[in-house]
């Protein structure tokens, strides 16, 4: 099997911007992750915005224990706008902004090769939708929701990210993060 493709920034068109789920607002200086935020490293073109929610909490709200690794590990369920035209697929990343693991931001989950025609993802979803793949996490390769377990101390970041693509969709889900952002 070939290597998967790195996603091209060129190919991302205007992003959601990514939804603090924690604290409000873009990365700070202080968050050591946030410079490897994929919204950072692979910027949208263009100027359109997707709108992203989920029905489990408000944006820089706390996520509830359910949907963590404390208690359930339930999905909360996500819903973004429509992509503007030309949008080929969606992919989505959740990563903390506040941790670092490796040189790279902990990736918590990803999920990639969404049809266009799908912008909802139920809460508790066990499975993709058809036509779309898991993506890797800090655990590994095509690998499930896993929600936050954020260690002692100050409250972490966490930043759902979804991506509408302008390219098609990829024969197979990227092993690592490294081909996520590599342009």
């Amino acid at each position: 099997m070939p290597p998967p493709s790195p996603v091209n920034p060129a190919s991302l068109v205007p992003c959601a911007g990514s939804s603090a789920l924690i604290a409000p607002g873009p990365p700070t200086a202080s968050e050591a992750g946030g410079a490897f935020l994929s919204s950072v490293l692979v910027p949208a073109k263009g100027s359109a915005k997707l709108t992203v929610s989920t029905p489990a909490f408000a944006n820089g709200g706390d996520i509830p224990m359910e949907n963590t690794q404390y208690k359930g590990n339930t999905f909360p369920g996500l819903q973004w706008s429509v992509g503007p035209a030309g949008t080929r697929s969606y992919a989505i990343i959740m990563q903390d902004a506040d941790g670092v693991r490796n040189g790279q931001p902990f990736l918590h989950w990803t999920m990639v090769n969404i049809p266009t025609n799908v912008t909802k993802l139920d809460a508790a979803m066990a499975t993709p939708p058809a036509g779309a793949m898991y993506g890797p996490n800090y655990k590994g390769a095509n690998q499930p929701y896993l929600g936050p377990r954020t260690p002692a101390g100050p409250k972490h970041r966490y930043q759902l990210q979804v991506f509408a693509l302008d390219t098609p969709p990829r024969p197979d889900a990227p092993p690592t993060y490294q081909p996520i952002n590599t342009p």
